[in-house]
């Protein structure tokens, strides 16, 4: 099975650089452990692993010696690298690449949960364990008397309980809300009515997500974690670049094309937002995000289906642009939690 794999993906390699289909990798770099440590370089669009090596080290010489020799052989370059702040995977990008050095939404993700909701989760542990013992009392105190002089007491207690589990759930229920807010924030699209948004808006929004979070958890008495807090707002310019990243990406390919403003703005406003909508919904697996975007989607399908630009076009030019606009999306890769999830 290895060996019919390797020959397979060789063989898909070579004919993709005969046909000249080889395209601009969006990577994302990791280590993981089991017996040794390996590399791994994965071209987030596609999820193909382009490089997995056993190493002795996981230094900026070995990585770029590996990626280099990689790319090399494929034809192609490396747009930008998503990974950890790891020194050595930073001066890879920037450096040994000359690419964006994309900072792992993951990680600013991860570091947030880290601080906040193991706290926030024992609490409402706690408040329903508590909720049942009352509950269990009740029921021995009542199977003995149901005339015991402190049944009220007992009642009281127990409605002071399920009160208690009822204002740490809603606690977490306004967490998890600022936490999903991040998600749909780091977008080139703002949700609501999906205008384009550059990265200082994106910086501005998710800035304030954070700051509701750390409100939302002072608030409820839960420790202040400063130092870790302090670490995500640091990283928050590096992701919102990613936006303003993308948009250039996106003016490069337009500008030969010498679209008219009227052209720029169905392209802006229609295309590339339907196309990035419906990826999210594709990807997404949280209920309550994936409604939102649904609703975000189905608000630009509509107005993109009525266009003046969109009813002109002939079926076959609307699926080049279609097909353009699913490419242009795909580059917005802000996480390399598909190597994460490969690790696990």
């Amino acid at each position: 099975m290895e060996a019919v794999l390797l020959a397979t993906a060789a063989a898909w390699e070579q004919e993709g650089r005969a046909c000249g289909e080889v395209r601009e990798i969006i990577g994302a770099v990791d280590e993981t452990f089991l017996e040794r440590m390996i590399l791994i370089l994965m071209d987030r669009s596609t999820g193909y692993l382009l490089r997995e090596e056993v190493a002795a080290e996981r230094t900026y010489a070995t990585w770029h010696a590996l990626v280099e020799e990689r790319l090399k052989a494929l034809g192609t370059h490396v747009l930008s690298l998503v990974s950890d702040r790891a020194q050595a995977l930073i001066q890879l990008a920037e450096q040994g690449l000359e690419c964006l050095s994309m900072r792992a939404f993951f990680h600013v993700v991860h570091d947030i949960i880290k601080s906040y909701a193991l706290a926030m989760g024992r609490h409402l542990s706690q408040a329903r364990q508590e909720l049942m013992k009352a509950k269990e009392a009740w029921a021995q105190r009542a199977a003995w008397s149901h005339a015991a002089p402190d049944v009220a007491a007992m009642q009281a207690l127990i409605v002071a309980r399920q009160a208690e589990v009822q204002q740490w759930e809603e606690r977490q229920h306004a967490y998890r809300h600022h936490l999903e807010m991040l998600s749909l924030i780091l977008h080139p699209f703002r949700l609501a009515a999906s205008p384009p948004q550059p990265s200082a808006q994106v910086e501005s929004q998710v800035h304030a997500a954070v700051d509701a979070i750390e409100a939302c958890a002072t608030r409820h008495g839960l420790p202040a974690r400063h130092p870790a807090m302090q670490k995500v707002r640091k990283q928050i310019p590096g992701l919102a670049a990613l936006v303003d990243f993308w948009w250039q990406g996106v003016g490069q390919d337009v500008e030969p094309w010498g679209l008219s403003p009227h052209g720029q703005q169905w392209v802006q406003e229609g295309l590339l937002p339907l196309g990035s909508w419906e990826r999210q919904v594709a990807h997404t697996r949280c209920p309550r995000r994936k409604a939102r975007m649904v609703q975000a989607r189905e608000a630009v399908r509509t107005a993109f289906a009525t266009h003046a630009i969109t009813q002109r076009l002939a079926p076959h030019v609307l699926a080049a642009w279609q097909a353009w606009a699913t490419e242009r999306v795909n580059v917005l890769q802000r996480a390399s939690s598909a190597v994460e999830g490969r690790h696990g």
